[in-house]
């Protein structure tokens, strides 16, 4: 038995939250604000952009947005941007952590793919500078670190394994 929710499962949990509808082109989270939310994304996809650079795109149901700022007791440290129409899944995240047992453990596998992935593109780079390879190479590279930080779903690793 898993103790770890799959995205799916997390969705199913989150059917009794309220829920936004926006159109393309809105804003989900900004940069520098607090709201103390966590947004689920139930459908549709959205960029993240941070200081003016989109790094990310994600369309990943499930995907938990606002949960660094929450954890850390902090504001968003990026914008959000629906791509096209889009549902989230809207909560005010010291309540759902305290009531359900799962979130908090569904954020930190998350996190945790995230950290895993990330540390592995860094060990990368390490061995592209060692061995001399082009900065084309390496800033490709330093691309998917980024891309592997940002939101995703519980169901989707980065690079075909986290990624967007």
């Amino acid at each position: 038995m898993t103790l770890v929710l799959d995205a799916a499962d997390f969705l199913k949990r989150c059917a009794g939250l309220s829920m936004v509808r926006l159109q393309a082109g809105e804003t989900v989270l900004i940069a520098g604000s607090k709201t103390g939310r966590l947004l689920v994304l139930r459908s549709g996809s959205v960029e993240i952009v941070k200081d003016g650079a989109q790094i990310a795109t994600v369309s990943s149901p499930g995907a938990v947005f606002g949960e660094l700022a929450v954890l850390l007791d902090m504001a968003h440290t990026a914008d959000v941007r629906t791509l096209e129409e889009s549902d989230f899944y809207v909560a005010n995240a010291a309540t759902l952590l305290a009531h359900d047992s799962a979130v908090p453990l569904y954020l930190a596998t998350i996190l945790a793919q995230r950290l895993d992935s990330a540390n592995r593109a860094l060990v990368e780079v390490k061995h592209q500078l060692h061995a001399g390879e082009p900065s084309s190479v390496i800033s490709d590279t330093l691309e998917k670190v980024q891309q592997l930080l940002s939101p995703r779903g519980n169901g989707e690793m980065p690079y075909s394994r986290i990624s967007g």
